[in-house]
């Protein structure tokens, strides 16, 4: 009896070391993209306003661009939640949502208000949140099932789901009707109230869009919640036939599709998207990111763009912000990346949550995904990618009044910072890849 547990013993331990490993190997692997184009002189990414562009974007990312989308961008929470209220209070016929983080205040007592409300006026409500992300209590969600919700979570811990442990939902989808459409940074958590200026209001960009990428919107999150519940949602009431935009934006609006970044074993979508968004930029690159930490591959692509004459900004978190480490990490790359011609500033009234991305004012992204491993590489991640130019000079100037805000890292000062500094980047670029 004694020899068998003895087995069972080595066995579970053996099993453990070897899904750890496992894990370890998935968290240390970066982009295997190094260059976008030929070897040939000349053959390059092609720039946003060329068709080409738009063909090579679809054919590897798998994501469709369609014309016929409204957008609107919000900068803060006193924009973003009045109308997301709005739109779920308004609710006919079916609501979903799959956040990544959720904690208990006045935001999450409205959402939960709101929620019930809807669910007992006969609206199908489903909520699918990450498990790591979210520590609402869980009365908070047995209420919600006793009104009509269905609600799970995404990749709860378990010993025989450690190989995952570390690819999380990251993912922003709020869909209303299967017509209207919510992604972005924001989460469920009150210190997203506020103009984003002052201390303690995150300041993030978000975006509101109808047409058909809400359909595309919707499919990500029946993906996710098809993993979670084991149920492939096809109800018609979450994906309406055509998917067709309001009758004043079928002849034009704005180009726009959904991208669903998630983790493989080879290069993921998110950074094929990234390589060539900072490969097509001729005039001007323009990234705000919360968390900025680019694998060396990108940093050089960055370089490389700012060499050619391009006009490469980068605005970030300071230290204002809610993960010091992977401030630090990303500090301790600013020299290579100034020395390169890459200019960087650092948002200072509060904490900067944004992800967005702007080229030569023609395309753009806004969405959840962060210029760091564990978002192009293991994480879900959500992204509305938009090729217009109204649309990508509104979110250039939300950038060029972001800066206002800001201060420039100069790399004459900056290489003067003190001995403690550089020691606490150095250890947190060690471990950059997890944070």
């Amino acid at each position: 009896m004694q020899i068998a547990l003895y087995i069972g013993f080595i066995f579970f331990g053996v099993l453990v070391a070897v899904v750890t490993l496992i894990g370890v190997l998935d968290v240390v692997r970066g982009t295997p993209i190094r260059t976008v184009g030929t070897d040939k002189e000349g053959d390059s990414c092609p720039p946003v306003n060329d068709p080409f562009f738009r063909e090579s974007f679809e054919l590897l990312t798998h994501v469709t661009l369609r014309p016929g989308h409204g957008v609107e961008f919000f900068i803060n929470g006193d924009q973003t939640y009045p109308r997301l209220w709005e739109d779920l209070r308004n609710a006919k016929s079916s609501i979903t949502l799959q956040m990544y983080y959720c904690n208990a205040g006045k935001m999450a007592d409205t959402l939960h208000e709101i929620l019930c409300e809807r669910a007992r006026a006969g609206v199908e409500v489903f909520f699918l949140f990450d498990s790591f992300g979210t520590t609402l209590p869980q009365d908070y969600f047995e209420t919600l099932r006793a009104a009509g919700v269905t609600t799970t979570s995404f990749r709860p811990f378990s010993i025989k789901s450690l190989q995952k442990l570390q690819h999380r939902a990251h993912i922003r989808v709020i869909v209303v009707d299967g017509r209207i459409g919510y992604t972005g940074g924001f989460g469920i958590d009150d210190k997203w109230y506020g103009d984003g200026r002052h201390p303690d209001q995150w300041r993030d960009t978000n975006v509101r869009f109808t047409g058909p990428a809400v359909r595309q919107l919707q499919a990500t999150f029946v993906v996710c919640w098809a993993e979670a519940s084991g149920s492939l949602l096809t109800s018609v009431k979450l994906l309406p036939p055509g998917g067709r935009p309001p009758a004043d934006e079928a002849h034009g609006g704005v180009l726009a599709g959904l991208l669903h970044a998630s983790p493989t074993i080879g290069s993921t979508a998110a950074e094929r998207f990234f390589a060539l968004s900072i490969a097509a930029a001729r005039k001007k690159l323009y990234i705000s990111n919360s968390y900025f930490v680019p694998v060396k591959a990108f940093r050089s692509m960055m370089c490389d763009a700012a060499r050619r004459g391009v006009d490469v900004r980068v605005l970030t978190v300071s230290a204002n912000t809610d993960v010091k480490s992977t401030w630090y990490a990303g500090r301790a790359r600013y020299e290579e990346l100034l020395k390169g011609g890459v200019r960087i500033w650092e948002y200072q009234p509060a904490m900067m949550h944004a992800k967005t991305i702007v080229v030569d004012g023609g395309w753009l992204s806004v969405g959840s995904m962060n210029a760091d491993n564990r978002s192009m590489s293991f994480n879900e991640e959500s992204n509305l990618v938009v090729l217009d130019d109204g649309a990508a000079k509104q979110v250039e100037g939300l950038f060029i009044e972001d800066l206002k805000y800001a201060n420039e890292i100069e790399l004459e000062s900056f290489s003067r910072r003190g001995i403690p500094a550089k020691i606490a980047e150095l250890a947190c670029h060690l471990i950059w890849r997890v944070l």
